[in-house]
């Protein structure tokens, strides 16, 4: 019996898992309301770091797996941007500086074979560590993830709405739901809550080479891309996608200290719902009440890109067992 596989949701999450089975031979289409650039997503700074994820010792391998992945799209290129050499992916490394206001910073034990490294003389902020990482520019990645999966005989079906994870076609014997936050109503998963993110996003900032972020109240970070340069941020429980302007002015604010420079005009606002799931990432397999194959993938919260390639490799692993299995 040939396997269909269909995907409910096209946020970073769905696009990976399709381009995987896609690629593995399978007939893969994803189903969402919106895709790419419109759904969460799209409002994430997607610099590769756990945050606002949980169980930390199932969150690290996965992402440390999505590390490797994202290194290897890096295409070195003679006529990179001055700070990042960039590929056609719209992936690129960058010296990520972690910093805290309160005290002294612990470089997490992770950190430390991929180089990670005490700053010295912070003046700024009290302490901080230095490490390189992937940032997915995702005015670039997403579509690039997208076009990968067309490529590859995925199709996207957009402007779906499912009630229940039972409405998808039973043409589909593999559901895969990478709903994000929409997973809530979708199994009615009460562990989930929205984990309010909101960002500006300004241009090129003179002189900033390397990304700047600070977890201690307020949230703030600053994070340079190929054409503008990414302020952050928010971290509240809410389900208001508006853009709070009052936020917008203290994130500016905020940023503009830190790096010393004057505040920037605003090009855009975004807002986005982190998927933040209390008893953790749930990624699992589980059955449809017709009988069919699902497998749950979403509850990243901050590290949907962090965690993306990982995830996506441990869901492929679940359904090929899962086919295994039906065919003894």
């Amino acid at each position: 019996m040939e396997h269909r596989v269909a995907i409910v949701g096209a946020g970073v999450s769905g696009l990976t898992c399709g381009v995987l089975f896609a690629e593995r031979g399978y007939r893969t289409a994803i189903f969402a309301k919106e895709t790419g650039q419109q759904t969460t997503s799209g409002a994430a700074a997607a610099l590769w770091f756990p945050y606002d994820a949980e169980p930390t010792e199932k969150v690290i391998p996965s992402a440390l797996h999505t590390y490797k992945v994202l290194v290897d799209l890096i295409c070195h290129r003679a006529d990179s941007p001055r700070r990042a050499k960039i590929s056609h992916s719209g992936v690129s490394m960058i010296e990520l500086r972690q910093f805290s206001r309160t005290g002294e910073i612990q470089i997490p034990d992770w950190a430390i074979p991929l180089g990670g490294s005490v700053i010295p003389n912070v003046t700024t902020f009290k302490s901080g560590f230095r490490l390189n990482v992937p940032l997915m520019d995702t005015t670039i990645y997403l579509d690039y993830l997208a076009n990968r999966f067309i490529e590859a005989g995925g199709e996207v079906n957009t402007g779906v709405h499912f009630e229940k994870l039972e409405d998808v076609s039973p043409a589909f014997n593999r559901v895969i739901n990478c709903a994000g936050i929409g997973a809530r109503e979708l199994v009615q998963d009460i562990d989930l809550e929205p984990h309010r993110g909101q960002i500006a996003i300004v241009p090129t900032v003179d002189n900033l080479s390397c990304a700047i972020v600070c977890d201690d109240p307020p949230l703030m970070y600053a994070i340079p891309r190929a054409h503008d340069c990414v302020f952050g941020g928010t971290n509240e429980i809410s389900d208001n996608l508006d853009v709070d302007a009052a936020a917008t002015s203290r994130i500016i604010d905020e940023c503009a200290r830190a790096l010393k420079i004057e505040k920037p005009n605003v090009f855009a606002e975004r807002v986005g719902l982190r998927p933040f799931r209390k008893s953790g990432v749930r990624l699992e397999r589980d059955r449809l009440r017709d009988g069919r194959t699902v497998i749950h993938n979403y509850g990243h919260g901050g590290s949907g890109f962090t965690l993306s390639w990982g995830c996506a490799e441990k869901v492929f692993q679940i359904a090929h067992s899962a086919t295994a299995t039906q065919r003894r």
